[in-house]
């Protein structure tokens, strides 16, 4: 995926200027703007220089040992890739690159090509972590414990994802070997709850109760976004609900209706066609930029959240990812919605496509919305159902 392209790109670039790593992490961060992004890695190549330009004057040597330095020539070996639009150094010495907008555009077609591949990536290569036991999320006794499992089964699912090995009861593991779900049922009998010795019954667990109240999969996602020492405290009822506010449904929701628009789309006798209908002006409203950029993001995404051990930064990002694609999807319907001239409930009008290109570009950037929400759904253990 493009992010995976870019880091890759960026490590070879502060190769060839000198410094061969091993960079696993090259510190991209968005740039502000679709297509654009930032990589922070020339601040690890050398130190500051002692004073800062207030714009960037004419680039310093290569063997120069100041950040601007490194920058420069760095931003000189990425620009001679097709794909990179422009890189230049900022102030201060990190990289701003902006890609091409066919390279941009490309992600539609990628993602949804690669299906639930689409959040895998090499970031992790050489590193290992540790699967925690298949423990029931029901067996869990108290809500800190249910959080605990939770993210330890999310984090080693993200480790694998991002190319780690992955360590359980000293036999090596490499994606994808069947990792256990947080969710498993328990064994029949038991609700999930360890027995009472004394009263030769199980013990009430609050979080098995929520389990069979809210269904497993609503609990788990609303365990994943909870941060490590925070108060754990969940009410299945909220949980459970079916509205837009709660988290753990608008991600699913937003799948559905990705898979939704797909099997619409079929039964209209519509289809996504060959890849060459994704063309650079066919998906350039800013909202459709927006879910592209959103999307490139899938890969480094998993890999940060794997390394810092913060599954909940993981969820924030579906979260952001599930509502600017709901965005996209009103603004950009891929046909003319209900009301056929394209007016809306609420009195707006969305970006009808004029052509049977644009129909069939909407279609590959919905399929590509479809596999990265359920990849990462996936990647929680949580289902990512079509329908809702």
């Amino acid at each position: 995926m493009l992010s995976a392209d870019l880091r890759a790109a960026v490590t070879s670039a502060a190769e060839a200027a000198g410094h061969p790593g091993p960079w696993h992490d090259v510190g991209l961060r968005d740039g502000g703007a679709p297509g654009r992004y930032l990589s922070m890695l020339p601040l690890r190549l050398g130190p500051a220089p002692a004073s800062s330009p207030d714009r960037v004057g004419s680039p310093a040597p290569a063997s120069s040992p100041d950040r601007v330095g490194a920058a420069s020539a760095m931003a000189s070996a990425l620009r001679s890739l097709p794909w990179i639009d422009s890189a230049w150094p900022a102030v201060g010495g990190y990289l701003t690159i902006t890609v091409t907008p066919r390279a941009l555009a490309d992600v539609a077609v990628r993602v949804t090509r690669a299906g639930p591949a689409c959040a895998r990536s090499d970031a992790l290569a050489g590193t290992r972590a540790t699967l925690p036991p298949g423990t029931p999320l029901t067996a869990a006794r108290t809500w800190p414990e249910a959080r605990d499992l939770v993210a330890a089964q999310v984090t080693a699912r993200l480790a694998a994802a991002a190319g780690a090995t992955v360590a359980a009861d000293d036999m090596e593991r490499s994606w994808p070997p069947g990792f256990p779900a947080a969710g498993a049922p328990a064994r029949r009998g038991t609700g999930g709850a360890e027995p009472d010795a004394a009263a030769g019954a199980p013990a009430a667990s609050p979080v098995a109760d929520a389990v069979a109240f809210a269904g497993p999969d609503a609990i788990i996602y609303a365990l994943a976004r909870i941060p490590a020492k925070r108060r754990v405290a969940l009410c299945p009822g909220a949980v459970a609900r079916h509205v837009q506010a709660n988290p753990a449904y608008a991600v699913r929701y937003a799948h559905s209706c990705a898979a939704s628009t797909l099997r619409w789309a079929a039964a209209l006798g519509l289809a996504t066609g060959e890849a060459d209908a994704v063309q650079p002006g066919s998906l350039a409203h800013p909202e459709e930029r927006a879910l592209l950029a959103a999307l490139s993001w899938l890969p480094e995404q998993v890999a940060r959240a794997a390394r810092r051990g913060r599954p909940h930064e993981f969820t924030s990002y579906l979260e952001e990812l599930a509502e600017t694609y709901q965005v996209c999807r009103t603004t950009c319907p891929a046909w003319p919605e209900r009301e056929h001239d394209g007016a809306r409930r609420d009195g707006t009008r969305g970006a009808r496509p004029a052509d049977a290109c644009t129909v069939r570009a909407r279609l590959w950037l919905a399929g590509a919305a479809a596999a990265g929400l359920a990849a990462g759904l996936e990647l929680l253990g949580v289902g990512a159902p079509s329908r809702l």
